[in-house]
C-alpha cells in the first residue's frame, strides 16, 4: 500500500512511457547552454569571429531567458487566479492502464479524487495529509502532504520562479512545459512535468516519473473554476 501512495500521490499531482493518452512530443528546444567565459572564447576564435559569435549568443541567451521569464509569470498568473477547481481526468498508469474519473481542487491544499468503476481507490488531501482508500476494503494509507507533488499544485501563492526545484520551461506554439525535478531522502529523484496551453495557459496534463523511471500521465479537461466544492469532501477520517 505505502508503494501505491507513492504512486497515486505522485500521479495526482494538482498539481504522469506512459504518454499514449495525450500523445504529447517532448518540448521542441532545450536550455539555452551557458554562455562560456570570455578568456575560452577568445582562446578558440579569433577576435572578429569571436565578437560576431558573442554578440549572437548573447542575443539568444537574452531572448530565451526573457520568454522563458515571461511563461513563468503567465503560468504563475494562472494558477494564482483562481482558488477552487472542478474537472474531469484520465489516468495512464505505467502498464499503460487507463482510469477515468474527477477531480475537486480547494486551495490551499485540498483535492479529491474519485475514480469511476471498477477502480476502487480514491484521493484525497485535506490540507495536511494525502490519504488513498480502498472504497472496497474500507481502508486508507496517509502520507504527509509535504512528501508529495501535490503540494505544488495545491499551494495557495504558486511561484515558479522562486521553486529552486525547476529544471526547465519552454514554450511552441500549442503548449508550454514547466519541469520540477525533487531529489527525496532514501527513495531517489520524481521528475514532474506540467503541460499548459500556449495561449490560454489552461492546464492539460502532467506527467511524473518516478525514481525507477516510470511514467504516470494525467490529462485533465472540462475544467470549471467558478463552483466551489463542499469543503467536508476533503475530510480525513483518522478515527
Amino acid at each position: 500500500m505505502r508503494s501505491m501512495i507513492r504512486i497515486c500521490a505522485a500521479a495526482l499531482l494538482l498539481l504522469p512511457a506512459g504518454l499514449a493518452l495525450a500523445q504529447v512530443p517532448p518540448p521542441p528546444f532545450a536550455p539555452v547552454p551557458p554562455k562560456k567565459p570570455a578568456s575560452m572564447r577568445t582562446a578558440q576564435a579569433g577576435p572578429t569571429a569571436a565578437a560576431g559569435a558573442d554578440a549572437g549568443i548573447q542575443v539568444a541567451a537574452v531572448a530565451n531567458q526573457r520568454a522563458a521569464a515571461e511563461t513563468v509569470q503567465r503560468i504563475n498568473d494562472y494558477f494564482n487566479s483562481f482558488k477552487t477547481m472542478i474537472g474531469d481526468f484520465v489516468q495512464v498508469d505505467p502498464d499503460g492502464t487507463r482510469q477515468q474519473g474527477q477531480f475537486y481542487i480547494l486551495k490551499p491544499g485540498r483535492v479529491l479524487f474519485e475514480y469511476e468503476a471498477p477502480s476502487r481507490i480514491e484521493l484525497v488531501a485535506d490540507g495536511r495529509s494525502v490519504a488513498v482508500r480502498d472504497k472496497r476494503l474500507k481502508t486508507q494509507d496517509i502520507t504527509p502532504l509535504s512528501a508529495t507533488p501535490l503540494r505544488f499544485l495545491l499551494s495557495e501563492n504558486f511561484n515558479l520562479a522562486r521553486n529552486a526545484n525547476v529544471t526547465g520551461v519552454y514554450q511552441d506554439d500549442i503548449f508550454a512545459t514547466v519541469v520540477i525535478e525533487e531529489k527525496q531522502p532514501m527513495v531517489g529523484t520524481y521528475r514532474l512535468m506540467i503541460m499548459f496551453d500556449a495561449k490560454t495557459m489552461q492546464l492539460k496534463q502532467w506527467t511524473v516519473t518516478d525514481p525507477q523511471g516510470y511514467d504516470t500521465t494525467v490529462a485533465v479537461s472540462n475544467l470549471d473554476t467558478s463552483q466551489r466544492p463542499d469543503p467536508m469532501m476533503f475530510v480525513i477520517n483518522r478515527n
